[in-house]
């Protein structure tokens, strides 16, 4: 067996790619944790996102022949991990719960929401709070850079009711913060 060089991403996937355990394991150290990041803030439950980073790994080693190096290995890897935390969601029958009227935000919050005053950890316990559909919106849209097209095809709904449901819930949470007066 070859000595992988830890600095050649290429190099790295390819010895994988030829079933060399301890790269797979260095390829498995350097994306797992921002992997499991992205599978809990879609799932929401940390047993369930680790279910479905495993499950994305062993699908992502099965499949790494036929990666062409046109993207990175995080991107191919990350779309992997998203495909997988939506069957898991389909397969446990979640029923992906929309905002259903722009009603429940009529009353406009009193302080606008600054930037500075934002953390990553407050912005997503408000997202906690967000019907499960929204939240997934929410996520692929801002945290995972996904565009609208690109998540209408993920979740089957149409362009405009993405483009909806993350508005919706961009303004739940910029109120959830204004609310809950940015505490802890």
């Amino acid at each position: 067996m070859e000595t992988v060089e830890l600095n050649n991403p290429k190099e790295l996937i390819e010895a994988c790619m030829r079933g060399e355990r301890l790269a797979q394991y260095r390829l498995y150290q350097q994306y797992s944790k921002a992997m499991l990041n992205i599978s809990y803030r879609m799932l929401q439950n940390r047993e369930d996102a680790e279910d479905v980073l495993q499950e994305a790994f062993t699908d992502a080693f099965k499949r790494l022949s036929g990666f062409r190096f046109e993207s990175t290995f995080g991107a191919w890897l990350k779309r992997i991990v998203i495909n997988r935390a939506i069957n898991h969601m389909r397969k446990k029958k979640a029923n992906l719960q929309f905002f259903d009227d722009m009603h429940v935000f009529a009353q406009k919050a009193e302080e606008e929401v600054s930037a500075a005053e934002l953390s990553p950890e407050k912005v997503k316990r408000a997202m906690q709070e967000l019907p499960s559909g929204s939240r997934m919106i929410f996520s692929l849209y801002l945290l995972e850079g996904y565009d609208h097209n690109e998540i209408a095809e993920i979740l089957d709904i149409s362009v405009s009711n993405s483009k909806t449901q993350y508005m919706r819930a961009r303004q739940r949470v910029k109120e959830i913060l204004t609310q809950k007066g940015y505490e802890n």
